[in-house]
C-alpha cells in the first residue's frame, strides 16, 4: 500500500536557497566564526524578512528535499559498509543536537531525528512531519541544524568540505533545475 509520505507526492520547495543557507553555516564553520557573524547574520535576516508565507514555506520544503537527499546518499554510503545509516546517522545528530541548547531545544530533537528516520526509510521529511500540524517557531532552527549536521557528516566522511553542497548542485543541474 503507498505511503501518503512517499517522497513522489512532496513538494521539493526552493532547495536553492535551502542550500544558500546551509552552504553559508558551513563555509562560516569551517572558516572559524563559530559565532554568527553579525554581517552575514544581517543579510539572513534581510533574505528572510523579504520572503512572504509562500517563499518561506519553499525553503522550508526545499531544506526538508535536501535532508532526504542527503540521507539517500548517507544510505548507499553506509549500505556499501554494511552499516545502518540510522544507526549510523541518528545517534550522532541526537547528541550534537544536545549540546547545542541555544539553537535547538530538547523537546524538538525528537522530531528532528523522526524526519531524518523518515528519509531513511524512503519517506518524506516534510510529509512525515505535516501529519503532525503546521510547523513550529520552534522548529526552524532545529531543521537547519539538522540539514547543517548531515551535509557536515557527510563531508566529513568524504574528507572535502564541499562535497554535500556538490552533491546537490551536481543533482539540481543533472535533473535541470540550474
Amino acid at each position: 500500500m503507498p505511503s501518503p509520505c512517499d517522497p513522489q507526492h512532496a513538494p521539493a520547495g526552493d532547495v536553492g536557497a535551502a542550500l544558500m543557507l546551509i552552504d553559508s553555516r558551513l563555509k562560516g564553520i569551517h572558516d572559524g566564526k563559530t559565532a554568527t557573524d553579525p554581517g552575514q547574520q544581517a543579510l539572513t535576516d534581510q533574505v528572510t524578512a523579504s520572503l512572504g508565507p509562500k517563499e518561506a514555506n519553499d525553503v522550508l520544503d526545499g531544506t526538508c528535499t535536501l535532508i532526504f537527499m542527503f540521507m539517500q546518499w548517507l544510505r548507499t554510503a553506509c549500505a556499501e559498509h554494511d552499516e545502518d545509516v540510522i544507526a549510523y546517522v541518528v545517534p550522532n545528530l541526537v547528541a550534537t543536537m544536545r549540546m547545542m541548547p541555544k539553537s535547538v531545544r530538547p523537546e524538538v530533537i525528537p522530531t528532528m531525528a523522526g524526519l531524518v528516520i523518515a528519509a531513511a526509510t524512503d519517506l518524506s521529511p516534510n510529509l512525515w512531519r505535516k501529519q503532525y500540524g503546521f510547523w513550529t517557531e520552534e522548529e526552524m532552527n532545529p531543521l537547519e541544524a539538522t540539514a547543517f549536521l548531515l551535509a557536515e557528516q557527510i563531508n566529513r566522511l568524504t574528507n572535502d568540505p564541499d562535497f554535500a553542497t556538490r552533491l546537490i548542485t551536481e543533482a539540481l543541474s543533472d535533473a535541470g533545475w540550474y
